[in-house]
Order: C-alpha cells, then sequence, then structure tokens
C-alpha cells in the first residue's frame, strides 16, 4: 500500500498549503490530495482558498508528487467544463503529475450559488455525465454536448496535457461505488469498507486504485491530541447529512461530539503502533492507497513523527 499525505484547504491557507506539499514531498510522500472546499466544516478550521490558485503554486514547489484534489464536486458550483479547463491547465503545469477527484458534493459547499440541491440520485446521475463532458473536451477540438443535466457548445480546450487526467470517484455508498467503478480510474473512500471495495471491483474497478483517507492526529501527549482533534475536527464524529448548509450549522451538531467520539474515529497520540494498525485495516479493506490527514496546526511535528516512526515501519 502506498501512503500520501491530505492538504487540508480547511485549516491552511494558500501559502501554507503549498509549503505542506513541498514539504510532504521531502518527507517521502509519494503523493497527496487537497481539499476543494468554498466552506470549512466548522469555524475554528478557518480557511478556504480556492484550490486551483494553490495547484499552480504546488506545481513550481514541487518536483515528483502526485497531486490530486480529495474532492472537486464539477456539478453546481462549477460547470464540467469550467472544471475540465482548470483540471487540464493543472494537469499541464504539473507535467502529468495530477488527478482529478470527483463527488457528488455537499450541501456546505454547493448552496452557495443559490440553486436547487438535487437529491442523491439526481446528483449521482449528473456527476456520471459531468464526467463524460470532461472526458470529451480533454479530447480536444470543438465539443458539443446536449445531455439531460449540461450543455457545452462548440467549446474547446486549447491548453491540454499529453495524456487526460485520471478521475477518480468518490463513495459512501455501493451506488457511488458502482458509478466509480464504470466511469472512473479510481475509487476513493474514507473508511476500508470491504463491500464498498468489491462493489466498485465487481463495477468495472478491478486493478484500478482504491485510495482511502486516513485521519489521525499526531502529539507527543495523548490528551493533548485528543483535545485538538476534538477542537479542529469534530466534523469526523458527524454523520454527514444534506440539511447542513453552513459551518455553524455543523458546529451545532457538533455541541454534542465528545471527545472519546471524535477519538473512536482517528488514531491519535504519540504511539506509532496505532497509526500502523489503521493502516494495516485499510490495506486488509482493499485500500491500495491510503493519503494521511493530520488534524491541527502541528503538521511539522506529524511530519518529524512519520519520519522517524511510521516510515521506516511500513
Amino acid at each position: 500500500m502506498e501512503i500520501g499525505y491530505a492538504l487540508s484547504s480547511e485549516e491552511s491557507g494558500p501559502r501554507e498549503l503549498v509549503e505542506l506539499a513541498r514539504r510532504a514531498e521531502e518527507a517521502g510522500f509519494p503523493f497527496a490530495l487537497v481539499s476543494d472546499h468554498f466552506h470549512p466544516w466548522v469555524d475554528r478550521q478557518g480557511q478556504s482558498p480556492f484550490v486551483w490558485s494553490v495547484i499552480g503554486g504546488i506545481a513550481g514547489a514541487t518536483r515528483s508528487l502526485r497531486l490530486g484534489t480529495g474532492v472537486t464536486c464539477p456539478l453546481i458550483r462549477l460547470h464540467p467544463a469550467i472544471v475540465a479547463q482548470a483540471v487540464a491547465t493543472s494537469a499541464v503545469m504539473m507535467e502529468g503529475r495530477f488527478f482529478l477527484g470527483v463527488g457528488s458534493g455537499e450541501l456546505l459547499n454547493e448552496h452557495v450559488t443559490g440553486e436547487r440541491w438535487p437529491f442523491p440520485d439526481e446528483r449521482r446521475e449528473m456527476l456520471e455525465e459531468a464526467i463524460e463532458v470532461m472526458r470529451e473536451l480533454w479530447q480536444g477540438g470543438f465539443q458539443t454536448h446536449r445531455g439531460r443535466h449540461y450543455r457545452v457548445e462548440r467549446a474547446r480546450l486549447y491548453t491540454l496535457p499529453e495524456q487526460p487526467p485520471e478521475i477518480y470517484v468518490a463513495a459512501g455508498g455501493a451506488a457511488a461505488a458502482e458509478l466509480a467503478g464504470r466511469a472512473g480510474d479510481g475509487l476513493i473512500t474514507t473508511s476500508p469498507d470491504e463491500e464498498l471495495v468489491g462493489a466498485f471491483r465487481d463495477a468495472g474497478g478491478a486493478g484500478k486504485p482504491v485510495v482511502g483517507q486516513i485521519t489521525v492526529c499526531f502529539a507527543d501527549d495523548e490528551d493533548e491530541a485528543l483535545k485538538t482533534a476534538h477542537e479542529w475536527w469534530p466534523n469526523v464524529a458527524i454523520p454527514l447529512t444534506d440539511a447542513l448548509a453552513t459551518p455553524e450549522d455543523y458546529e451545532a451538531a457538533a455541541g454534542t461530539v465528545r471527545p472519546e467520539d471524535v477519538g473512536e474515529k482517528i488514531a491519535y497520540g504519540p504511539d506509532p503502533k496505532r497509526y500502523l494498525e489503521l493502516l494495516e485495516k485499510y490495506a486488509e479493506g482493499g485500500v491500495t492507497h491510503a493519503y494521511i490527514h493530520q488534524i491541527g496546526p502541528d503538521q511539522e511535528g506529524f511530519f518529524r513523527f512519520f519520519e522517524r516512526e511510521l516510515r521506516p515501519n511500513l
């Protein structure tokens, strides 16, 4: 299993994200995913830069790090033709090191344009068509698409990478996993769910990468690590719901989340055994590429922990 790093655009500003990507490459991470949000989950996280500008900075600051979005919703906030152009430019700047992670989105980010928020089955349908639109535009030449959800009229991307970017599809259930197997080049998940991975593989994903996000909070003191995780990332213990539209809504839901609830969802503290056991659980669940999200401001402490305690034992 290959181990990568999560660039949390909810917790870090654009300059810091670029520096963290450079540091991740230096620490030996071969790939990273950067979140694409309009809002953070809760106000304490405090950031939400425009990811496509950040990617340009990362392209200039790294040489070998592969980078993907984790994940972009090309449905409402951004039309898939615009996402296709942004991805193509990013892939050129990254010299083939860029891939696109997509998902059907959250109300938290997509309600901002005032458009109607579709039901989950409709969003999956929109996502599959959006993937089709982007792949058509990456073929080059003028393209026209008149589908159920999207129209593209005689559009041509003049700046294209040598190879079309890969698309990894995020899934939290069987229907989305089947879409990922059918229409994607890989799967993104947040848990080591064997049934989810099985649905992905049965639908055409056999042999394709399965990317899993692992959330952790390293600190030299176990209690301090749990306190930091609860303060900065209580949403890990909140079941995601389409009813929550703002960070304030998530903060209200987090009012019932206890530190121990967060602790059940993550690896935390100074003991590398916890982290290695969680990574092993992901590998057993079918994850081929795990990327680690360190909660909170002490990213450098985590990098040193990774270099000293985790990387030698992977």
